[in-house]
């Protein structure tokens, strides 16, 4: 798909700056530089000319049209104000919409807890964010995922958490490495499909591909909902891109099916979690589920995003 201009109605349909750069809708301004810094590298025409890539004309005209013009707006607080006041008049008109005739991902969200609808915000943001421009032919649907994420999320939380000195971050800024892993911390034995998908995991991990590892852990927990070892690692998973509350969560469900766990003992202590605590299993149940949510999305209609 090559291109001299944007495909008609872009501009006018991904209005949401957050979405276009793929951020959530309170991140502060260090997070919106190094987003935009990133992207440029991606998308800025002299670094795309030299990759020759049949997508350049789009890549540029995205970089021009869309992400530019959205890192103008972010990056001054009172048009960022601006932008959130429009984006909560959107949120407050979805909101009178029967929940039946919205998105999938929207009614599931607006079922959670204010706390598991937290959780999955965070995480999903980072996982379309990966996913965002590494496919030009994808990055209108998952901008538009992006769009109904930030929307919901703006229907959970009062106006006065946008203001500029309440303004904090969800995705804190992290220096993410390899991660080291003895056979002590993890055990590879392949038995299953579900071991197959752990000892994948493994293998990311020790690579630092966080987002893989997580779908990889998921599609284990799936066939094993029992088995300590797979949230005991997914609960690291989680602590190294800095989602406490997912880690916690996921660590405290390995102590709680195997409390001599080695690799959950390890880190319980960073986590702040005491031994012999408990997690409620209705609250690990949807932890679980959401956790799996996003991939459907991400699949579905023929979808080549992967998160």
């Amino acid at each position: 798909m090559s291109q001299t201009l944007l495909p008609p109605g872009w501009v006018e349909k991904l209005c949401d700056p957050y979405a276009v750069l793929g951020i959530s809708v309170i991140a502060d301004d260090r997070q919106i530089f190094k987003r935009y810094h990133t992207l440029a590298k991606l998308l800025h025409p002299d670094r795309h000319a030299k990759n020759c890539n049949p997508d350049q004309k789009l890549a540029t005209a995205i970089f021009s049209h869309l992400i530019n013009p959205a890192y103008q707006q972010l990056k001054h607080r009172q048009k960022r104000l601006i932008a959130i006041a429009m984006l909560r008049s959107d949120a407050r008109v979805s909101e009178q919409k029967p929940l039946s005739s919205q998105s999938a991902i929207a009614q599931e969200i607006m079922k959670m807890s204010t706390p598991e609808a937290e959780l999955f915000y965070e995480e999903a943001i980072a996982c379309y964010a990966e996913a965002q421009y590494k496919s030009l032919d994808q990055f209108y649907q998952v901008t538009q995922q992006i769009t109904i994420l930030n929307l919901v999320y703006l229907r959970l939380h009062k106006p006065d958490l946008f203001l500029p000195q309440k303004a904090v971050a969800i995705i804190p800024e992290v220096e993410v490495n390899p991660v080291e892993l003895t056979l002590t911390d993890v055990k590879p034995v392949l038995t299953n499909y579900a071991q197959r998908h752990y000892q994948r995991a493994i293998e990311y991990v020790r690579l630092g591909k966080w987002v893989i590892a997580v779908q990889e852990l998921r599609d284990a927990i799936k066939l094993e909902p029992n088995n300590s070892d797979y949230y005991a690692l997914l609960g690291l998973v989680h602590l190294k891109q800095k989602f406490m509350g997912m880690a916690r969560v996921y660590i405290c469900q390995a102590l709680k099916l195997n409390p001599q766990n080695s690799l959950a003992l390890k880190y319980a202590p960073e986590l702040k979690i005491k031994l012999g605590e408990n997690t409620n299993p209705k609250s690990m149940a949807k932890a679980v589920s959401i956790a799996a949510l996003l991939s459907r999305f991400t699949q579905r209609k023929g979808s080549q995003v992967k998160c």
